[in-house]
C-alpha cells in the first residue's frame, strides 16, 4: 500500500544522526559539507516506487554534487525484509548509479527523527541546515506514464543554491511505507 511523506514543517532544523554506510564508515550529520545545503533520501532496495526513479536520481544526484551533500538512509526492517540489507543496497547502488552515501539506519531512530513516512522520502535543508523542502521527486509513479524527470527535487535544488525560498505547496512523495521493527512504529 502507498504511504505519503508526512510533510514535515519548513524551517525544521537536521536532526542529527551518525549512521554507518555501507563501507563501513560512520556518517555524520555534521560532516556533510559544511556551508553547503543538504539532501537527506530514505530510500529502499525492494520498493517499486524507489525502482521506479532510482537511476534518473543517480544522475540528478550527479549533476549537482560540486554544489550540494546528499546522502540516503535506509531505515527498513531486513529480518522481515532482507532485500534492503547490505547486499542488497550495495547491488542497488551498483544499479543505479549511485555515488552518495548510502547508510543503514539499524535502530529505526533516525527516520524517527526526521518523521520519515516511505521510501522514497527527501529532505532538502538549506546551509543552515533548516528544511526548505519535502516532498516528491516528481509526479511520475510506477503506473501513471509520466515521465520520471526529477521535475520538483531539481525546482527546489535550484531555488536554494539561488538563495530563493521554495514555494509552497510542496506535493508528497509516494512510495512503500517504511517497514517498521515491531515497537518501533511512529505513534
Amino acid at each position: 500500500m502507498a504511504v505519503n511523506s508526512m510533510m514535515v514543517p519548513l524551517g525544521t532544523p537536521a536532526p542529527p544522526f551518525a549512521l554507518p554506510s555501507l563501507d563501513g564508515e560512520i556518517v555524520t550529520s555534521d560532516g556533510l559539507a559544511p556551508g553547503r545545503p543538504v539532501l537527506v533520501m530514505f530510500l529502499s532496495n525492494h520498493c517499486p516506487y524507489v525502482r521506479h526513479l532510482e537511476q534518473e536520481l543517480g544522475w540528478l544526484v550527479a549533476e549537482y554534487a560540486q554544489d550540494v551533500a546528499a546522502v540516503a538512509i535506509c531505515s527498513n526492517d531486513i529480518k522481515n525484509y532482507p532485500a534492503d540489507g547490505p547486499d542488497g543496497l550495495i547491488e542497488q547502488s551498483h544499479r543505479a548509479g549511485f555515488t552518495f552515501p548510502y547508510l543503514f539506519d539499524d535502530t529505526q531512530q533516525v527516520a524517527l527523527a526526521y518523521h520519515a513516512a516511505c521510501t522514497p522520502d527527501f529532505f532538502l535543508y538549506d546551509i543552515e541546515r533548516k528544511l526548505v523542502y519535502r516532498g516528491e521527486f516528481d509526479e511520475s509513479r510506477p503506473r501513471n506514464n509520466a515521465a520520471v524527470t526529477g521535475s520538483a527535487l531539481r525546482a527546489a535544488l535550484r531555488l536554494v543554491l539561488a538563495g530563493q525560498p521554495v514555494p509552497e505547496p510542496q506535493v508528497p512523495s509516494m512510495g512503500c511505507g517504511i517497514k517498521w521493527k515491531p515497537g518501533n512504529e511512529p505513534s
